[in-house]
């Protein structure tokens, strides 16, 4: 990436790190606890992808004033960070670290790392209705950003691909079933935030390519996520090494072999980069996208 969209990612994820700590600054004393535990895990790091591709998604379309849009693109990341938390659970993956810092039912406790993520859950739609009621975006609008972001984190999305993820463990299972699995997933949100990004600027007409955009780079960064369990450090990504394998879960890798899956990683990626066509001024996301593909963590 060339130094000037490296410093636009810096920019990027210094507002959204921003934007994240105001939604916790104010704890009450007797239910503060929780606020921190959702802090802690907001605060924990990580790339903003989701985030990031709304606000850029909404750039290419044409959306102006980026600051305004801020708490909005920051709804997904809210998603993003309750499904983790409840990932690393002891009932689900039961993984001890995230980011390289011990999990949230770990530095808390599991009761109130699981508040910590309904808390966050329920604090994304909180924050589109806000921008409804403050007079930042049309309530028409606002229902169409929840409609979208409540459908991708549901049975037919995100939640979705979590059951699918639990019941086919130690099973084995065909590509196709695969592919649904991580499409639910992990693409689902991807796919939210980059339609929602379009939704904001009013560019109907684009959300099938932004659509088209996500379902390629989605599954391509779950194959990229998928080697880097493989081939990856704790220091590189902050988590356990091989722990799919270790819980017999069904990965591209374990389907497809290392190989295999690097050469379809690469050959969805081409199909995100031909999406992208579609909108003006995307340098940025073009280079993000081939940076993802790239990627050690």
């Amino acid at each position: 990436m060339n130094d000037s969209n490296k410093q636009l990612m810096e920019l990027y994820v210094k507002k959204i790190d921003e934007q994240l700590l105001k939604f916790t600054e104010e704890k009450p004393e007797l239910q503060g606890i929780v606020l921190e535990a959702m802090e802690y895990s907001l605060t924990a790091g990580g790339k903003r992808l989701r985030p990031m591709l709304m606000l850029e998604f909404y750039r290419m379309c044409g959306g102006k004033e980026l600051d305004d849009m801020l708490k909005l693109a920051c709804s997904v990341e809210l998603i993003h960070t309750y499904s983790l938390i409840h990932d690393d659970l002891p009932c689900m993956d039961d993984d001890d670290f995230r980011r390289g810092k011990p999990s949230c039912h770990k530095a808390f406790s599991e009761d109130i790392a699981l508040l910590a993520g309904d808390a966050l859950n329920t604090l994304a739609f909180e924050v589109i209705s806000d921008c409804a009621v403050e007079g930042t975006i049309p309530p028409e609008k606002a229902v169409m950003l929840i409609s979208v972001l409540s459908k991708a984190i549901g049975t037919s999305g995100m939640i979705g691909g979590q059951v699918i993820d639990l019941e086919t463990e130690d099973k084995e299972i065909d590509i196709d079933t695969l592919n649904v699995l991580q499409s639910y997933k992990t693409g689902a949100l991807i796919e939210a935030a980059c339609v929602m990004g379009v939704i904001l600027a009013g560019k109907m007409e684009l959300v099938p390519a932004a659509a088209e955009y996500a379902q390629a780079m989605g599954r391509a960064f779950q194959i990229v996520d998928d080697i880097l369990d493989v081939t990856g450090t704790f220091e590189e990504l902050g988590k356990p090494i091989g722990s799919d394998s270790e819980q017999h879960k069904n990965t591209y890798v374990s389907l497809l072999g290392l190989e295999r899956s690097k050469q379809i990683a690469s050959q969805l990626t081409v199909q995100a980069l031909a999406s992208l066509k579609a909108f003006d001024n995307n340098d940025y996301m073009t280079e993000l996208t081939r940076d993802l593909l790239e990627r050690r963590s």
